[in-house]
């Protein structure tokens, strides 16, 4: 039997081969997730693309490996000037989880955004949860004073990247680097649906409703939700139009506007007994959770103050220690003095 094709057989072969590539052809072009790349990623390079991707990524896997099961995260920010040093801001930071009641094990739920590599190297070493946020070229290694350029371009690049957090549907705790935590402060935080804020303030005036209170971003916890992204939207939208201004200037200016009223937020002020700082020490170190180095202009300042907080705290813990005196916390003198 001949096994050649006969003419007509060979054309028939090539047709319906022909129409198979074009069918091929014509789904992937209307393939859903084709279509949606297309529209993400158009007119951008295959560096841009690559890029992109990796930074969802490893945020979100970062994200996924520090949160609580209902996706909350404790969040902090740190450079190479806060690693440095013979006691380093983030050790003390961390010393405050290690010698806190009820604290350590939080850093499981911890993760530290560096700014450059030395502190993200660091941040590895502890073996905590890590991840480098890209700076577009500015330099945020070295210390930024207190309402230099630079600290104001940190403070913007640091409410970019939680807002973010937000619109991938975590909750978080934020924390400056010089807020040492003594208790396990989720306790003292309301799981109450209708507040979606509670921020520290620097003096707390007797209401924890009352926007009269000075609120401080350097702590707060806060839920992820329309109103919620809504308001990290709006407020870092105010960078270019708040030259000198702070972030945190910029947010106390929206709230005095009724950005909070107008968006629906409920927000909590937190009061000092519980989460104090060196512009009104707690009254009571049998309650209080985190103290701040708030009111110091310096890093050698919060850490030579901050300092003394442990210390202040090891006495209190200490079993041998005379407990029939009143406590008294150390005076910040190194924080009074780093504004002459």
């Amino acid at each position: 039997m001949d096994g050649s094709l006969k003419p007509g057989a060979t054309l028939a072969l090539c047709t319906l081969l022909l129409i198979s590539l074009l069918l091929i052809y014509f789904l992937s072009e209307k393939n859903p997730s084709a279509s949606i790349t297309d529209k993400l990623y158009r007119s951008k390079p295959p560096s841009a693309i690559h890029e992109a991707s990796m930074y969802r990524d490893e945020l979100e896997a970062a994200l996924e490996g520090a949160s609580m099961a209902n996706k909350t995260v404790i969040i902090a920010v740190v450079n190479r000037a806060y690693t440095e040093g013979d006691k380093p801001m983030f050790d003390i930071f961390l010393d405050g989880f290690w010698l806190g009641e009820d604290t350590r094990q939080l850093t499981n739920h911890l993760l530290i955004m560096a700014v450059d590599q030395t502190a993200f190297e660091r941040c590895m070493f502890l073996r905590l949860h890590c991840y480098r946020l890209k700076t577009d070229g500015d330099d945020f290694v070295d210390e930024k004073v207190y309402m230099s350029e630079d600290f104001i371009k940190l403070m913007w690049l640091r409410t970019r990247f939680l807002g973010d957090v937000l619109r991938r549907g975590y909750n978080f705790i934020f924390t400056d680097t010089d807020v040492m935590w003594l208790r396990n402060p989720f306790p003292r935080l309301t799981l109450n649906e209708t507040v979606d804020l509670q921020i520290s303030v620097d003096r707390f005036d007797g209401d924890q409703w009352s926007q009269t209170n000075p609120l401080n971003t350097g702590f707060y916890m806060i839920k992820s939700n329309n109103k919620t992204i809504a308001l990290f939207d709006e407020w870092y939208m105010q960078r270019n139009t708040s030259v000198g201004m702070k972030e945190q200037d910029v947010l106390v200016e929206l709230m005095h506007k009724g950005v909070f009223k107008r968006l629906g937020l409920g927000v909590r002020f937190l009061d000092t007994i519980y989460f104090s700082g060196f512009c009104q020490d707690s009254r009571d170190i049998n309650v209080v959770s985190t103290v701040h180095a708030n009111c110091c202009r310096t890093i050698r300042a919060k850490v030579n103050d901050l300092i003394n907080v442990v210390h202040d705290w090891k006495r209190f813990r200490d079993p041998s220690d005379n407990k029939t005196m009143d406590f008294i916390w150390s005076n910040h003198l190194a924080c009074q003095n780093s504004w002459t």
